[in-house]
């Protein structure tokens, strides 16, 4: 595969592994021997199934999916999940309540979506400013909260979950989109996981959901028909024209991950690249801070040569204006 001139350190639409855009040229006009391509096919054709299927028993697998939860291919993006989170799972709680971690950018947008359908009570004190996570013993659960909301990692702001909240018996719903498959993931743990894909598993247009089966089905009757859940379920994921591309290109990059060592391989090289970059701006003295700059995203695309050469540019150009 020929190696692109750019490296690509986008936030979203990321980097695709230059392997899996190769397959996706070789079969954009013909879909193995079909005579036409995945932008083509008809989303009830047994061929289109079968890509969904795939790509649902390589996410199971990949993250060891429990039984008991099922696998959605939605649109809107995590932002149509700020909405669809309430819509589908307030009802659990008595009184339509929801507590929410809000550590960033996403999750106060969450947050404040959801407020459109609820009570949302954010469990900490106000932040002046995203830069750290509250300490969990000063939060203020709700024990009948529908569920515990948080971004388990903020783009925006540098902001990382280490951690997996105890919530008691409340299920949790965490927004992934940024580092989901770049670290084992306990999914057992959580109620909900959402995903935008143009970050780490694909292009946009398509949005992952994974949901424990007893939280499906709590839907407000206001919930409209593409971000029910159930509907959804029930449909596997085609109650509409899905975003069949994107879907076959997320295929396309969980089996690109299966193939490459999973998970555990995609988590070693991300703590590579992350040295790589921390090591040279905290031997920097002072020289990168937070005001100006510029923003790289090392999603999983990214390989850890890409990211050496970025320490090497950030290097010479301290050396040259320090």
């Amino acid at each position: 595969v020929e190696k692109p001139t750019v490296i690509n350190f986008n936030p979203g639409p990321a980097k695709v592994d230059p392997t899996v855009m190769a397959q996706a040229q070789k079969e954009l006009l013909n879909y193995r021997n079909l005579g036409f391509g995945v932008l083509e096919m008809s989303h009830r054709s047994a061929e289109f199934i079968d890509i969904v299927d795939k790509a649902k028993t390589n996410l199971k697998e990949l993250l060891n999916i429990p039984d008991n939860y099922k696998i959605i291919f939605l649109q809107g993006g995590a932002t149509g999940q700020f909405s669809a989170v309430p819509l589908n799972l307030l009802n659990l709680s008595p009184d339509c309540t929801a507590d929410y971690v809000v550590t960033g950018t996403w999750s106060a947008k969450a947050a404040k979506e959801a407020e459109k359908y609820g009570k949302i009570n954010i469990v900490h004190p106000k932040l002046k400013k995203y830069t750290s996570i509250p300490a969990e013993d000063s939060w203020q659960l709700n024990p009948n909260a529908a569920y515990v909301y948080y971004c388990d990692n903020e783009t925006v702001n540098g902001v990382e979950f280490h951690f997996v909240p105890d919530t008691g018996n409340v299920p949790i719903v965490a927004d992934m989109s940024s580092n989901i498959l770049s670290k084992p993931v306990d999914v057992s743990k959580f109620g909900v996981i959402i995903a935008g894909a143009q970050k780490n598993i694909g292009c946009a247009g398509v949005t992952l959901v994974i949901i424990r089966e007893d939280l499906i089905g709590h839907q407000m009757k206001e919930c409209p028909a593409v971000l029910d859940y159930k509907l959804q379920t029930d449909m596997n994921s085609l109650y509409n024209t899905p975003p069949s591309y994107s879907i076959y290109l997320t295929g396309l990059v969980l089996q690109w991950i299966k193939n490459t060592g999973g998970v555990t391989a995609m988590s070693r090289k991300c703590a590579a690249k992350s040295q790589l970059i921390y090591s040279v701006i905290n031997n920097s003295n002072g020289f990168y801070q937070s005001v100006g700059g510029i923003r790289a995203s090392l999603y999983n695309a990214v390989t850890v040569e890409e990211t050496q050469q970025l320490a090497d540019l950030m290097l010479s150009f301290q050396q040259e204006h320090a």
